[in-house]
């Protein structure tokens, strides 16, 4: 492999013949051999988008010439189309501004430019970099990339999720089986009541991200520096995110205060935190289905999972809830995202949060992981969820809970006698309630399940 000499304010250094980046890159690639994980490619493609906004608003306010404009909003779609990802190999432990990801952009840009238009003469500092800092552009593309993350990939997942969820909540609407609280039988309901519950639980972690999302929509370019704008041209921000806001379809903006959005990343941790819940959500859930999968004859073996592959290396016919587990294991590592990404958020000093690669990385992991699990969980998981009806009935039956729907009557002294009873001797509620006096006739008007499933009318 052969090599060109780039140079830099430090001097020359050597990159190879085949790679678009230059000497900052190069620097970068050498001096941070730290780790395995690189710059997530949607934020390099967020900042795609980034260079060619700003070049076209550079342009319209006379900071850069229309015709570098016109090659660097070339260029720099390629980079948002994901064609020159090969050429962002930088990794996530790094600068904590993120400077030399921005350079990476900045000399991709660049050199691209120059061989779009052969024999110009685009920088990438004095004019892909035109108007901007590391230090606006980096918080800009994190917060693009999580809001499109977020609109384009998780959005979507969770809300097949929640339509199979429905689904098989209305499907299940005639299934009554007894319900566990501290993992102990309880009164009844139906599996569609325990199903509508879950996918409730999903709605209202939505609504908690919906609350934090239009904050990802403020955007710190035009900030510059440490959030005076030094530099750029008046209106620099605005036209931006206006030009994002026209490419991407979201509500952009510019932030109202550029010295918070440098400084601290209260929108990030926000939605980190939205995530978390969501995670909370997902993990009961993917508990509940293992739990009521158990068995499948020797434990509670309610529901039926689908059989995707085999359980066991060593016992044939096993079948184990593999989405359930792959579920929980991706939340697991959320909920380890949202403490990494608490963390950082504080990591500010003065007018710059020094943190902001792990950030966006955990964040945008995160994203990106629940919305895989999701549409894996739901697809060969949910949707394939079948109760074992028999096996239902006969734990109903069998429920010493039951003996709850006797107490308005009996009272609650005479109605835990009868139970305590039916447990000791191993007999069945209604034989341990009529060897304690309740009427054959009246046991069976007041202990029906079907009557069990909501309040108790007022005309009883």
């Amino acid at each position: 492999m052969g090599f060109r000499i780039e140079h830099d304010s430090m001097g020359e250094v050597r990159v190879p013949d085949d790679v678009l980046w230059g000497a900052q890159t190069q620097r970068s690639l050498e001096n941070f051999v730290i780790g395995d994980e690189r710059m997530p490619a949607s934020l390099i493609h967020a900042y795609g988008l980034i260079k060619q906004a700003a070049a076209e608003t550079n342009a319209a306010l006379g900071a850069l010439s229309a015709e570098k404009a016109r090659w660097i909003v070339r260029a720099a779609a390629e980079v948002a189309d994901g064609s020159l990802d090969a050429h962002f190999p930088l990794r996530i432990w790094q600068t904590g501004s993120g400077t030399q990801t921005n350079m990476n952009c900045n000399e991709v840009v660049a050199h691209r430019a120059n061989e779009l238009a052969a024999g110009s003469d685009v920088h990438p500092n004095d004019d892909v970099n035109c108007s901007q800092s590391t230090n606006d552009t980096f918080p800009t593309a994190m917060h693009l990339s999580a809001a499109l993350a977020l609109r384009d990939d998780l959005h979507p997942a969770l809300h097949q999720l929640l339509a199979t969820l429905d689904a098989k909540s209305n499907a299940f609407a005639d299934v009554i089986k007894i319900g566990r609280t501290h993992l102990q039988d309880a009164t009844p309901l139906t599996l569609g009541q325990e199903i509508g519950g879950w996918a409730e639980q999903i709605r209202i972690a939505l609504r908690a991200l919906a609350g934090c999302e239009p904050l990802l929509h403020e955007l710190a370019v035009g900030g510059t520096a440490v959030g005076t704008g030094l530099n750029a041209p008046a209106g620099f921000g605005e036209g931006v995110a206006a030009r994002l806001g026209e490419r991407t379809g979201l509500p952009l903006s510019s932030a109202r205060d550029k010295f918070a959005a440098l400084a601290g990343h209260e929108a990030m941790a926000a939605v980190s935190g939205a995530l978390s819940t969501l995670a909370g959500a997902l993990f009961k859930i993917a508990n509940d289905v293992r739990w009521l999968a158990s068995g499948p004859r020797c434990g509670i073996g309610e529901l039926q999972i689908p059989a995707n592959e085999p359980g066991s290396s060593i016992m044939p016919g096993k079948i184990n809830p593999t989405q359930a587990e792959a579920l929980v294991m991706v939340c697991l590592r959320v909920f380890g995202n949202h403490t990494t990404v608490s963390q950082a958020a504080s990591a500010g000093n003065f007018e710059l949060n020094v943190c902001k690669p792990v950030i966006a990385h955990c964040v945008l992991q995160s994203i990106g992981l629940l919305a895989d699990a999701a549409k894996s969980f739901d697809g060969n998981c949910v949707a394939g969820l079948e109760p074992d009806r028999g096996r239902i009935a006969s734990l109903v039956e069998r429920s010493l809970m039951l003996v709850t729907a006797l107490s308005p009557h009996i009272g609650y002294e005479a109605s835990a006698q009868i139970a305590s009873k039916a447990h000791r001797e191993g007999s069945s509620l209604r034989e341990a309630a009529l060897a304690s006096g309740v009427a054959p006739q009246d046991f069976d008007r007041w202990v029906r399940v079907e009557d069990m499933l909501g309040p108790r009318s007022t005309s009883e």
